[in-house]
Formats: structure tokens, sequence, C-alpha cells
């Protein structure tokens, strides 16, 4: 009787044994199939990072975005908040919403006003509507290493020579400030599938010299596309 127990007992153990190794393949396979998805889905939908329709449109905003932000701080005198900027004749007033076309297709973007209407935007200018060789530079921007002198030496040629040293030091440190925000954000724990690319821009510090951007591109569970990082 014992001995029949007991070969109960291992005979139920091992069909316990083979249903979690079934489950197991099972769940193996399942788990395939849907990486196998999301990559057919990435190539039909395209995972492009330039161009319209591709992934730079959200780092764009951020960057001129940044930029503007730094434009309204040098322009009022104090920065955003800053107790400085109550009863000084001149303060911050909000924002308006802009859309402007880029080779990355349409971003609509937050730009500043001021309470004495003086302000100007430059690098994206009031009724201006369109913004070209914005993704070579977001891209440039946004990348991993780059020192302040070089971040800055780009965004010098951008601005041209009618905007001060002074100006293009405080957009500098916001536009740092807002990829150092973007870099740094909370990223999903599995993603699926990856792409990693790269992509030869110009980098300015003095000189022109073409270097390699590298860029992982990714997949999210329920198939968004999304940009982990720039380096």
């Amino acid at each position: 009787m014992i001995k029949e127990m007991r070969l109960m007992t291992e005979t139920a153990v091992e069909n316990e044994q083979a249903e979690q190794v079934v489950q197991a393949q099972s769940s193996s396979v399942s788990d395939e199939q849907l990486v196998a998805m999301l990559v057919d889905r990435a190539r039909n939908e395209g995972l492009q990072l330039t161009g319209e329709g591709g992934l730079l449109q959200q780092l764009t905003k951020r960057v001129l975005e940044s930029a503007l932000e730094g434009e309204i701080t040098d322009h009022v005198g104090y920065e955003k908040h800053d107790p400085a900027g109550k009863n000084n004749g001149n303060s911050r007033n909000g924002t308006r919403a802009k859309t402007v076309l880029t080779d990355v297709g349409p971003v609509e973007v937050r730009v500043p006003r001021d309470t004495a209407g003086s302000f100007e935007p430059q690098i994206v200018k009031k009724r201006q509507r369109r913004l070209a060789g914005v993704d070579e530079m977001v891209l440039s921007l946004s990348a991993k290493g780059l020192t302040h002198g070089e971040i800055s030496a780009h965004l010098a040629e951008v601005y041209g020579a009618e905007v001060s040293k002074q100006t293009i030091s405080t957009i500098t440190d916001k536009v740092m400030d807002g990829m150092a925000e973007w870099q740094n954000r909370p990223l999903d724990r599995v993603y699926p599938v990856l792409f990693v690319d790269a992509i030869n821009v110009k980098i300015r510090d003095g000189k022109v010299a073409n270097r390699p951007i590298y860029v992982v591109m990714a997949v999210t569970v329920d198939g968004t596309r999304d940009i982990l990082g720039i380096w």
C-alpha cells in the first residue's frame, strides 16, 4: 500500500513537472511570436529616426522649447519662478502654442511671452512656420558626452552673430538641462525589440568635424516606438 502511494506521488510530481515544462515552452513560443510580430510591425510602419514621421519629433520639441526658455530668461533677466521677477517692469506672461513644420514633420512648441510684449524669439521667429535642417541640429545637441563648448558653438552658428555670447551661454545652459532631463528619464523595464544605428553629424567646436552618433531605438510591449538614447 505504501509502495503504491509512493508510486502515485512520484507520478503526480512527474506530471506536474511535465506540465510546467510545457507551460514554459508555450510561454517561450508566445514571447518569440510577440517579438516577431513587433519586429514585423516596426518594419512595416517604419522605425526611421529622421525625415517626416521620424522619431525625432519629441526631441525636437524639447530642444526648441529649451532654447526658447533660455531666450526668455536672458530677455527678462530672471529664472522661471524666481521672486526677483516681481515688479521688475517686465515679467514672464505664460506661453502660446505654435506649430512649425520641420524635417521630422509638424512640431508644436510652447513659445514664451512677456508682459511688455517686447520678447522677440529667435530660434522660432514670430510668423515663422518652417524650420529647415533641424534634425541634424537636434541629433548633435542630444548626444551624450558633448561639452558645454561644443553645444555652445553649435548654437552660436544657429543663432548667428546678432546674438551675444552671454545669451548663447544662457541658452546653452537651458538646452543642456533639457537634454539631461530627457537622458535621465525613467525607461520601461523591458523592450522586446531594439535597433541600433549610427549617423554621421557635424559637431562644431571652433571647427566643423563629422562625428558618428549612435542611436538606440526600441519598440515597447504595446508596439510604441521610442528613442532610448543617443551617444
